[in-house]
């Protein structure tokens, strides 16, 4: 059972921390609640006694182990602090260590992710974002707050994530740990430069509205962060917004148009191309100015097609080149992606079926087959998508071994 520490701090946000306890205890995660002791003013100790998976802790010196933040530090294959406030931003990056929680940060060698939630005059001050830029050069994952309400009634930036989705980010991170440590160390990427796309595009049809897909961009966050452990310099090109470990760069885009833009800069000069990104088919031909409102009837909406980005990234790319594709399919799976391993130019597709239980859009796990230009195949049965990463990995490491 994965141990993870759960820091609260001082902000009203912190009664979402509750919530937040609760989705990780009843995903199977062993949750020790560190409460400082004034977050205590804005939520109970009680309530989080009642749901973890033992009592708060919130002083260095009520336990009975002489070292609590040394117990919890080693012990935490995860620590994550929600509500993480301005003033615990700035201790941590400046190595304070003057009570149990940022003990426990600097005791701990485990992932740390922290969570800010604060007004949006503080969130944007220089000396905020100074103290996350310090932490995520130590590779501390940020989870950005959102905008919406804040205390008071204000609205703009700061709003604590979401609880779903600060727990999506920890089991992830869970996932990715479990499946390292089932893993021999290898570094057989190292001084080869990756450029992974991952998500969904959206076409916009008006101000609010778009076309999109299913695509969360798991599968392509879990090849970056793959590629990135055995060796690469690794840039991601993607639509999601979800954290992303810091020894990658990020490239975030929205419409077809900026991943086709993105993806053709970046594979120059690259050794690997994966092109995992769910690029819409179609998009409107023409943007609406305005919103467009169901009084004014339905609208004439024309659509043309959206660039054939892994066909232009075969034409180009250069010699030596590794150029890996992906075919989520409904039906034929191996056959159609057969013929589009034939088509787009490609040394590997990915086939998965995703209608099938727990595979593909938006799971944790999936399961699929690795065709290659060489008429090699790999099944890979139901797994976690960082498992998958590795071995689509496996197969390309083989061809650059063995270049035509």
């Amino acid at each position: 059972m994965p141990f993870v520490v759960l820091g609260v701090t001082a902000g009203i946000a912190a009664y979402k921390a509750v919530d937040l306890c609760r989705r990780l205890v009843d995903a199977g995660v062993h949750v020790a609640p560190v409460v400082t002791e004034r977050a205590t003013r804005f939520v109970g100790t009680a309530t989080f006694d009642a749901l973890a998976s033992e009592p708060v802790q919130s002083s260095l010196w009520d336990e009975v182990s002489p070292i609590p933040h040394t117990r919890l530090g080693q012990s935490a294959d995860l620590v994550v602090v929600a509500p993480a406030t301005a003033d615990l931003l700035a201790r941590f990056a400046g190595g304070h260590a003057d009570d149990l929680l940022t003990a426990t940060l600097l005791a701990t060698r485990a992932t740390v992710v922290v969570c800010p939630a604060m007004h949006t005059e503080m969130w944007e001050h220089p000396a905020v974002q100074a103290n996350l830029g310090t932490l995520r050069s130590r590779g501390v994952v940020v989870i950005p707050p959102e905008d919406g309400r804040l205390a008071g009634g204000d609205q703009g930036s700061g709003r604590l994530a979401e609880p779903a989705h600060i727990a999506e980010v920890v089991l992830e991170l869970l996932a990715h740990r479990a499946a390292v440590a089932d893993r021999p160390v290898v570094s057989d990427l190292a001084g080869r430069r990756v450029v992974v796309s991952a998500g969904g595009t959206r076409e916009p049809i008006d101000p609010v509205r778009y076309l999109t897909n299913r695509s969360s961009g798991k599968q392509g966050h879990a090849l970056a962060l793959a590629a990135s452990d055995r060796g690469a310099t690794v840039d991601l090109v993607t639509t999601s917004r979800t954290p992303v470990d810091p020894r990658i760069r990020v490239h975030p885009v929205e419409t077809a148009a900026d991943l086709e833009a993105a993806m053709l800069a970046l594979a120059d000069g690259a050794d690997v191309v994966v092109m995992a990104a769910a690029v819409a088919d179609f998009r409107p031909a023409s943007v609406a100015s305005s919103k467009l409102r169901k009084t004014d009837g339905i609208p004439d909406l024309v659509l043309e097609p959206t660039p054939d980005i892994l066909a232009a990234l075969g034409r180009r790319r250069t010699e030596g080149q590794v150029l890996v594709g992906f075919a989520a399919e409904t039906e034929d799976v191996v056959r159609r992606a057969a013929e589009k391993l034939a088509r787009k130019g490609v040394d590997l597709i990915v086939a998965n079926d995703v209608t099938a239980p727990d595979v593909g859009f938006d799971h944790d796990t999936n399961a699929v087959t690795i065709l290659g230009a060489d008429g090699a195949t790999t099944e890979v049965a139901l797994t976690g998508k960082v498992a998958v990463a590795h071995a689509v990995f496996d197969r390309v490491v083989r061809l650059l071994a063995t270049p035509e």
